[in-house]
């Protein structure tokens, strides 16, 4: 048949589709909700990852979170008692009434609690994610000049990354009660580390016992003049962070170890030389040598053993130049995601770049959107950030010049943001620099005894370093000692009674 001959092809439109509902099972609900009246032991096989919020009925919703309350005073919670608890509100008819309560304790019941309980929790995610599928769609086509598409991507990334977390695409009020398990957790678990710290540990015994760990949610500055060792002892810190181990506690009650997970942000130095530098301090053999291949087969021995011990550790280096706020997220997300995270550190915040869109003529605000930018991520991620700082060159013209918080660049937005502030400080760099020269008609003995002052306290100082907490939100502030090998950039506890200055 020619195509002039073909009958017109007719369209035919097709007839609606019925109307989809959001995911849910009512009847799995009331399966769940029938076995915690039956036996309210079932109820503690779903009470950890469970929330009324979860369910598609509100009503089953607030049957549910009624059965924890009494639950939790010790009380029994069947038809009877929840008929008395919703009659005291005057809520019982937004619950079907005392009939569908006895309806529900009279159900059959099956033991596979838990089951229901996944399945519940499952659908409510679905739901969570129709209806931020719902909003992407929309907040894509409104097209407003003030918001681009990358951040609409951030956004979208953000809820999504709360909703894999917390199962809530939405941040909001949260019950005290909350907060304050939260809170009793965190005081557990020092209580069982016989109170030494309730944060992640540094491995600097005087440190660790001022400041408890770094804390979860907190935005550490760590700033110091150029050669003082800042990057040395964040790095230093990170690695003791990343081959140390945790213990958790599983859904079963049985506790496992789980390895600490490190994310380092190295805008200044490249990831080859960031490893260079850990390498050096855990084979003793120096940097410097490493770096110009001066070595002996015995050091190369001794680094080959090091990288082999290193192999396994749960330490990743991001050396993308002038990374900004949004893209640091992101790939923290994605590394908890994939590897847990337990600690982030930045070197340095100055050389981040600003956010996308904003003018870049006023240095003070592009660092305060900066620091602001990394508490967020703290609180989000909720890990303890590092953020290595320089502080500004007034600290030279000063007698003493151990740092101070107005010392820091931009010191408003750095210091109203960070949780604490930790200078390194090295007299022993002044005094290498400062070495006492004639003055004009000054005797020999005048200048022999200057001399020898300066060399005494060259001395007393020589591979000491200094810590200072300068603030610190949750505790006291205050001076810790550490020593410092400038060869292999490690620092170490300092003790007193072992320590005995090398002979220059």
């Amino acid at each position: 048949m020619e195509a002039s001959q073909r009958p017109p092809i007719k369209l035919v439109a097709d007839e609606p589709a019925p109307p989809r509902l959001p995911p849910h099972n009512l009847e799995a609900e009331q399966a769940l909700l029938a076995a915690i009246l039956h036996n309210n032991h079932a109820y503690e096989k779903v009470s950890d990852f469970l929330l009324a919020a979860h369910f598609a009925d509100a009503s089953h919703g607030r049957i549910f979170e009624a059965c924890g309350k009494l639950i939790e005073r010790g009380q029994l919670a069947n038809a009877v008692t929840l008929k008395g608890f919703f009659e005291q509100d005057g809520d019982l008819s937004d619950v079907g009434g005392a009939a569908y309560l006895a309806e529900l304790q009279s159900a059959p019941v099956s033991p596979d609690v838990r089951h229901y309980g996944t399945l519940i929790h499952d659908l409510y995610l679905r739901r969570e994610l129709i209806a931020l599928a719902q909003d992407i769609d929309e907040s894509a086509y409104a097209q407003e000049l003030d918001t681009s598409a990358t951040d609409h991507i951030e956004t979208a990334e953000q809820r999504l990354y709360r909703l894999a977390e917390t199962g809530l695409a939405d941040g909001g009020l949260q019950p005290f009660s909350l907060a304050l398990t939260d809170a009793v957790s965190s005081i557990e678990s020092a209580y069982r580390r016989d109170g030494a710290l309730a944060g992640i540990a540094t491995h600097f015994t005087e440190l660790d016992k001022l400041l408890g760990g770094l804390h979860k949610s907190d935005l550490i500055i760590l700033a110091g003049r150029p050669s003082m060792g800042k990057t040395a002892l964040a790095t230093n810190i990170a690695f003791n962070v990343a081959k140390s181990r945790r213990l958790e506690r599983g859904s079963d009650g049985q506790s496992f170890e789980v390895s600490e997970t490190v994310a380092f942000f190295s805008l200044e130095m490249s990831s080859e030389q960031l490893a260079g530098r850990i390498l050096s301090e855990q084979s003793g053999v120096r940097s410097d040598a490493l770096r110009k291949g001066a070595i002996t087969q015995e050091d190369f021995d001794r680094v080959f053993d090091a990288a082999r011990e290193l192999q396994s550790l749960r330490l990743f280096i991001d050396d993308t130049p002038a990374i900004s706020i949004p893209a640091m997220r992101t790939r923290a997300r994605r590394l908890k995601r994939q590897h847990g995270l337990s600690l982030i550190v930045v070197d340095y915040l100055q050389l981040m770049s600003a956010p996308a869109g904003m003018k870049t003529d006023n240095r003070v605000q592009e660092v305060s959107e900066i620091t602001r930018g990394l508490k967020a991520i703290a609180k989000e991620l909720d890990v303890p950030v590092i953020a290595l700082s320089q502080l500004s060159r007034q600290v030279e013209q000063r007698e003493d010049k151990r740092p101070q918080l107005s010392d820091l660049r931009e010191s408003g937005s750095i210091e109203q943001d960070a949780d604490m502030v930790l200078f390194v400080y090295r007299e022993q760099y002044y005094l290498e620099r400062a070495e006492p020269t004639r003055r004009e008609n000054e005797t020999d003995e005048k200048f022999h005894e200057r001399y020898e002052r300066w060399k005494q306290r060259c001395e007393e100082v020589y591979g000491l370093a200094e810590v200072i907490v300068a603030k610190q939100r949750h505790g006291p502030i205050g001076i810790r000692k550490l020593t410092f090998d400038g060869d292999t950039t490690r620092f170490g506890d300092y003790i007193p009674d072992e320590f005995v200055p090398d002979a220059h």
